[in-house]
């Protein structure tokens, strides 16, 4: 018998998270970012950075607004590169969801 194939729809919500500050080798450029548990709208949770968050300084550090239960959806972004001419690496990210303005909201 082979495995049911599923495919999750990319939507979920912050169950938890924390702000690094001090990236592991690779990552550095990306400092500070958010890590988060992601609990998808199926059921289970990922671990992914988020992405496309507002911040503002407070006292020099950077404060991002992100909050436990806020709405999030997965986009493709790159995670690293290596160097001018290495390679890029692409994968999964989340990030607030895009509101549609207007009255399209078949799109």
């Amino acid at each position: 018998m082979s495995p049911e194939k599923y495919q999750f729809g990319g939507r979920g919500e912050v169950y938890s998270y924390t702000v690094l500050y001090e990236a592991p080798p690779g990552y550095e450029e990306q400092a500070p970012y958010v890590l988060a548990l992601i609990q998808l709208k199926e059921g289970p949770m990922v671990t992914a950075q988020l992405t496309d968050l507002e911040y503002e300084w407070i006292d020099g550090i950077q404060e991002y607004k992100v909050e436990i239960g806020m709405s999030v959806e997965m986009v493709t972004r790159r995670l690293k590169s290596e160097g001018d001419k290495g390679i890029l690496v692409y994968g999964y990210k989340f990030r607030p969801p895009l509101e549609i303005s207007g009255d399209n909201s078949s799109i």
